[in-house]
């Protein structure tokens, strides 16, 4: 995790990815059991999360065979950079439990990683006046139809408006942090990501520990055993593996890429929803998800489109 940039190659890049998705599509799975099985709710699992991540990030951290460069960002920034990813990174996960909770994991999941570059997109144009051409513009009209056509659905209930909401809550801190560290790195201002992710963590556990404490931190269950397991997984490997993979995967790969790959996660977890968990998909939840899924794939072309125009025009204009 020393330099990631310039020590993976490409393929191990994309491999971390992949891995990095397909583990994140599998918290919402274990989140499922957890809830089938206890009365634990999600802002006592969010805490959980939070602590057991923190705990193995820490790790990371300590294991990194070379000090991150130091930041010569302002600490005033530094602060409102680290408190603002704190904070948007527990409303994206409680909010997602919450939602797999409320209207199933397949749909929770791809309404989240629908909307948030949905999310991003408009915000971008809005707060930094990206541009988001009419490839852009098409992509995010169809993630909206394809929002109104889950939300609809087809009379049989399979889908929850409330869990919809809660989905999108979610995808909205998703999209916060995301513009918030893109603002920042606009100058080079980022600063460390997997030291970011710690102090967001930390702040997500202090955050959360009054409001689990409130739901119930610990679970009444007749398998107390497998809830633990289950916790013990959601903190290791679509956590602290997952987002260590993952930082260090997107330092080489292009952000569009980055983006295609992650759409891995929904399409994982709505397998899953269906193999293991017997979750429904109705003709509604199906239609709606090729819609989003195909918005978000439209957006990264769009994107990778715009990137080689600029490039184009640099390498013109050096000429």
């Amino acid at each position: 995790m020393s330099n990631p940039s310039m020590a993976l190659p490409v393929g191990r890049s994309l491999l971390y990815l992949i891995v990095a998705g397909v583990a994140w599509g599998t918290a919402g799975a274990a989140a499922s059991l957890v809830f089938r099985v206890s009365d634990l709710g999600p802002l006592a699992l969010s805490f959980w999360r939070c602590a057991g991540g923190l705990l193995l990030l820490l790790g990371a951290l300590a294991l990194r065979r070379r000090p991150a460069a130091r930041s010569a960002e302002p600490r005033r920034r530094r602060v409102l950079r680290i408190l603002a990813t704190g904070i948007g990174l527990t409303v994206f996960q409680s909010a997602y439990f919450a939602a797999v909770q409320l209207t199933g994991l397949a749909v929770g999941t791809v309404v989240t990683l629908g909307a948030g570059p949905v999310l991003i997109a408009l915000g971008a144009r809005l707060a930094m006046g990206e541009r988001l051409g009419r490839g852009g513009s098409v992509a995010v009209l169809g993630a909206l139809a394809g929002l109104c056509v889950m939300v609809l659905g087809d009379g049989t209930g399979q889908v929850h408006p409330v869990g919809v909401a809660l989905a999108v809550l979610s995808a909205a801190g998703y999209a916060a942090i995301t513009l918030l560290t893109r603002w920042l790195g606009r100058d080079g201002g980022g600063g460390d990501p997997l030291l970011t992710t710690v102090w967001a963590f930390a702040i997500g556990t202090v955050g959360l520990l009054p409001m689990a404490a409130a739901e119930g931190l610990l679970p009444h269950t007749a398998e107390f055993g497998r809830v633990v397991v289950l916790l013990a997984y959601i903190a290791a490997v679509p956590t602290a593996l997952a987002y260590a993979l993952y930082f260090a995967g997107a330092a080489v790969v292009r952000a569009a890429t980055v983006s295609v790959i992650m759409l891995l996660e929904p399409v994982s977890a709505a397998v899953i929803a269906v193999a293991v968990l017997g979750e429904r998909l109705t003709a509604a939840t199906v239609t709606g998800t090729l819609l989003l899924l195909t918005a978000v794939a439209g957006l990264a072309a769009a994107e990778a489109r715009a990137a080689s125009v600029v490039r184009a025009r640099r390498r013109a204009a050096a000429a």
